[in-house]
């Protein structure tokens, strides 16, 4: 595997949807990658914790606004 490879399946990885051997064959003799999963690991974790914290604070939209756009999409194109 190298570590192009690594980085196109590397939520794959996470997730448990690949094979898991050859990943973790790699990340036993690449320090990059090793190092790249743990920056994106912690990237994921902050993305939830903001996301989480915006959610709350946003106001729901109007429901005529959420009908207009319901609405639009069925429309043909």
């Amino acid at each position: 595997m190298t570590c192009r490879e690594f980085i196109e399946f590397l939520m794959q990885y996470l997730l448990g949807e690949v094979d898991r051997e050859k990943f973790d064959a790699h990340l036993a003799v690449c320090s990059s990658c090793v190092n790249y999963l743990k920056t994106y690991q912690q990237t994921v974790k902050v993305s939830k914790a903001a996301l989480a914290d915006l959610d709350e604070s946003l106001p729901k939209p109007p429901e005529e606004l959420i009908r207009a756009i319901l609405a639009s999409r069925m429309k043909p194109r």
